[in-house]
């Protein structure tokens, strides 16, 4: 086909999202009841979940049907455009071709919306009046903001107060949509005041705004709780993304040899990769997958894996992930997605088995991707995005020192039209990296849960 763009025809937007957990090579650790140690059950995760997504989360099926009402939402900007950054390959000069799967075409600007309308979409089914969530960058809650809002749910969400006050016109999005938000740590819960007792100047952190986000939905039963990320049925709906670029990419008749995303908690990295890696689990396919992190909260490159909470107060269930630690509190990076303690259990597992790479930058190299990004291709990436664009780069880099035309796909899961003023750091010189904490870290792993 002639063109950058290969987009999908309407009729061949996804019907199913693909469960990884069918085709899994390793047995999974079971999730841990943080009172009692013991597995959890149905029952245990009901006051924050709809039964459909509890359901979901320990589901073995290969497939799982997407509603038509989700499908009609997914409408308003899907299938995604899967497109070939000829000007950036011309810039570098290299022989790799290098794809792109746009998920910033989607109304908040990320890959987020894909299972924020899945989660709205099933808690209204099951007559919940109010979500509660907790936000970093801000592109989970204004996807999850604009859900409720077309399904008639109250959003109340917690933004890490780093972000909030750096990214002000997200949480400006969120309230166009008719969100509440709050700055994370607050003295509206009781999570949130501990941890302003113990420092009142706290940026906040992700594992902080969980522990508020959950607090409220754990004592009204009105409200059920919604993750972004790390959860299974979270990843799975993601998969809608790497379920379309499969057809696209058989479409110009290219086979990644390398898929690439950046990791907060894991989702959008999952959602492109899991249907490519159902090729190497099933079919002997050779594919490479790379997660990339930043220096700064590197779970995977850094942390350990073991059983943690998902949050800082320590409410949540215990997952056997890759983690710093529940209470490390990360530097205040422009990517705040990515500011968070743990990862995705799936991913982790996979990570742990070797299916998976992981590599860490410091915020200048992701920046100075970035720039030479929207310089070659004209979109702006998210501080997030970036980190996978700085590694399809120098992926495409070393194509060009061995003469190998690879074939590189990398999800770009947001624009960055929001985060202008950390561009305004880093063309002034005034973006600051931030070294991994070892001590810091340390300090956080000895308060791990004796658990697994």
């Amino acid at each position: 086909m002639d063109g950058n763009k290969f987009i999908l025809d309407e009729a061949k937007l996804p019907k199913a999202w693909y469960n990884i957990i069918a085709d899994f090579p390793v047995p999974l650790p079971p999730v841990l009841h943080p009172a009692t140690l013991q597995p959890v059950g149905p029952d245990d995760l009901a006051p924050l979940f709809p039964m459909a997504l509890i359901c979901q989360e320990v589901s073995t099926e290969r497939y799982i049907p997407i509603p038509e009402e989700v499908r009609a939402v997914y409408r308003l900007w899907r299938p995604t455009p899967l497109v070939r950054a000829r000007r950036l390959e011309q810039d570098l000069d290299t022989p790799a071709h290098i794809y792109y799967k746009n998920e910033s075409v989607s109304p908040p600007g990320s890959h987020k919306p894909n299972t924020a309308v899945a989660q709205a979409y099933y808690n209204k089914a099951e007559g919940v009046r109010r979500i509660t969530t907790e936000t970093g960058a801000g592109q989970w809650g204004s996807a999850l903001a604009m859900a409720c809002n077309f399904f008639g749910i109250e959003c109340k969400v917690y933004m890490v107060k780093i972000s909030y006050q750096q990214k002000p016109y997200r949480r400006s999005l969120m309230q166009l949509w008719g969100a509440s938000v709050t700055p994370s740590p607050s003295p509206e819960t009781a999570a949130g005041r501990k941890i302003l007792a113990q420092n009142p100047d706290s940026l906040g952190s992700l594992g902080i705004a969980i522990s508020e986000a959950v607090e409220v939905a754990a004592t009204n039963t009105d409200t059920k709780y919604s993750l972004g990320s790390v959860l299974n049925h979270v990843l799975l709906h993601q998969t809608v993304i790497g379920e379309e670029a499969l057809l696209q990419m058989e479409m110009v008749g290219e086979e990644p040899d390398v898929v690439i995303g950046c990791v907060g908690g894991g989702s959008n990295f999952a959602g492109l990769a899991f249907p490519f890696l159902r090729g190497v689990l099933c079919e002997g396919a050779k594919t490479r997958f790379v997660a990339v992190e930043p220096k700064a909260c590197p779970s995977i490159t850094k942390g350990v894996y073991a059983y943690d909470f998902g949050d800082t107060a320590e409410t949540t269930p215990l997952l056997k992930m890759h983690t710093l630690g529940h209470s490390f509190v990360p530097a205040g990076i422009h990517a705040g997605g990515l500011r968070y303690h743990g990862m995705a259990p799936l991913v982790s597992a996979l990570a742990q088995a070797g299916y998976i790479e992981a590599v860490a930058y410091h915020q200048n190299a992701v920046f100075q991707a970035a720039v030479q990004f929207a310089r070659s291709e004209g979109i702006v990436p998210a501080p997030e995005t970036a980190h996978a664009v700085r590694a399809a780069i120098d992926e495409a880099l070393r194509c060009k020192e061995s003469g190998e035309a690879k074939v590189i796909l990398f999800n770009f899961s947001g624009h960055g039209h929001f985060d202008l003023a950390a561009y305004d750091a880093y063309l002034s010189g005034a973006l600051q990296d931030y070294e991994y904490p070892e001590s810091e870290v340390a300090k956080a792993l000895a308060g791990l849960p004796r658990a697994g």
